[in-house]
């Protein structure tokens, strides 16, 4: 794993150690000594993760945060706050400030690797996401505005802990901001976090008669649970197996005696990521579904049937099976919009596209094809069979008026249809589009509201 990371010091050493340290792991290290140049080189440059100490002349740390995540463009850089400050009002002052966690010095080897990289695996998750998010528009404030939505919200949290004295503990401390279910039994917890929409499941890694570290490998190993954020809880000496578990894909983790405040931020922090990806995904979902989806109708799109017309064409040719395929046409669909509206225009297409998804069958592929027409592809359908379900469609549009203006008038809607079948030798997708709506002219030029079948 690498990334760029940029260290913010005004302590020539403190850079130097920091540096060393992480370029040692093959981290990408920049430097800074001051709060103005950490804002300049941000903005001139990207980078995967910010280690900024808080005790700086001029403008401090604190300030510092506030800025990168006020800023648009830095936003969703993960920050951490470095400091030899260990009150817990500082660590609240920071997380108020927008850091994402922070480190207390001096900073241990494995306290530092584990808790950039940690950062850094959730930044790369992020920027993937973003990525595909981006090619469907999706703004760069919009990302951001979608980190705020997930802040604040309180987390349902399982605590896997067989100790009373250690859950009761852990229990008094989130309850106030969040929703928590303690489970003892280990695969009763796998159980639990497989079925409940948990936002974190907090493990005791000195779990008795049982490896913790199996329960953390099974959570991560079922689609249900693999995204849900892990923290352990360690002891002093347990840092084999800490590293062992950040390995396996544990999230964060806190070192016994625990701090209260400590506890609360990470829960906080990890609870907050989690919401946040959520919504990052389900915008990602939704910007997948708008590029093969049509708004206005809910069918799928013309650039979506250019790309699987050509599966189906050569299936069938290859395989010598019957493909069939429908050009629908709404009969003077110009006069509505002139005569009514375009919103009249729009309730006829919708309530067009709703009949016609009732008159075929759930293999078949139906799109809006463009402006008043529409296609769909019959595989395994010959063409006598097309032609009945054609007709049946023709049939049930002309039957029934369709409502328009919220349901207060009524107008009469016809259909025009084109029909071709694939000629399974050497036939191609423009070849049977082409037949199609040379039969479809023809139905128009007959006098519309009919079926035309292509000529064989």
């Amino acid at each position: 794993m690498t990334a760029r990371i940029l260290v913010v010091d005004d302590i020539a050493a403190n850079v130097k150690l920091l540096e060393a340290r992480l370029s040692a792991e093959y981290f990408d290290v920049q430097t800074a000594i001051s709060g103005l140049e950490a804002l300049d080189r941000l903005e001139r440059a990207p980078f995967d993760i910010v280690l900024l100490d808080v005790m700086m002349p001029g403008m401090d740390g604190f300030e510092v945060c506030r800025r990168i995540k006020a800023n648009p463009k830095t936003a969703l850089v993960p920050v951490v706050m470095v400091t030899a400050l260990d009150q817990s009002s500082d660590r609240i002052k920071g997380l108020e400030a927008g850091a994402d966690d922070f480190l207390t010095k001096p900073v241990g080897d494995v306290q530092l690797i584990t808790r950039v990289k940690s950062l850094v695996r959730l930044k790369q998750l992020s920027d993937e996401l973003h990525l595909r998010a981006t090619q469907g528009r999706m703004a760069i404030d919009e990302r951001a505005a979608l980190a705020e939505i997930a802040r604040g919200e309180p987390g349902d949290v399982l605590v896997v802990d067989d100790r009373p004295s250690s859950y009761e503990r852990i229990q008094r401390t989130l309850e106030p901001e969040h929703r928590v279910v303690v489970e003892t039994k280990p695969q009763e917890a796998l159980f639990r976090a497989a079925e409940e929409p948990f936002d974190l499941v907090v493990v005791n890694l000195s779990l008795q008669g049982y490896d913790a570290l199996r329960l953390c490998s099974q959570l991560r190993s079922l689609d249900r649970t693999r995204t849900i954020p892990i923290l352990i809880v360690a002891e002093p000496e347990d840092n084999a197996r800490l590293l062992r578990g950040l390995d396996l894909g544990v999230n964060d983790y806190l070192v016994r005696p625990m701090d209260r405040q400590e506890l609360l931020a990470r829960t906080r922090t990890q609870v907050r990521r989690k919401r946040y990806a959520e919504k990052l995904r389900d915008s990602v979902q939704l910007t997948m579904e708008m590029a093969v989806m049509d708004g206005l109708t809910g069918l799928n799109n013309r650039r979506y049937l250019e790309t699987q017309l050509a599966t189906f064409v050569s299936h069938a040719v290859q395989r010598n099976r019957e493909l069939s395929l429908l050009i629908v046409d709404i009969d003077h669909f110009k006069r509505v919009n002139d005569t009514y509206g375009h919103d009249a225009g729009d309730d006829v297409l919708r309530e067009f596209a709703k009949r016609m998804r009732k008159c075929v069958r759930g293999i078949d592929l139906a799109c809006r094809y463009g402006g008043e027409e529409f296609v769909v592809v019959m595989p395994d359908t010959d063409a006598r069979v097309a032609g009945i379900v054609a007709e049946r469609l023709r049939q049930r549009i002309a039957a029934e008026s369709f409502p328009i203006a919220g349901g207060t008038r009524q107008i009469e809607v016809t259909i025009s249809v084109g029909l071709a079948s694939v000629d399974t030798v050497g036939d191609t997708p423009e070849a049977i589009l082409k037949r199609a709506d040379n039969a479809l002219y023809e139905a128009k030029r007959s006098g519309r509201n009919r079926v035309v079948a292509a000529a064989a």
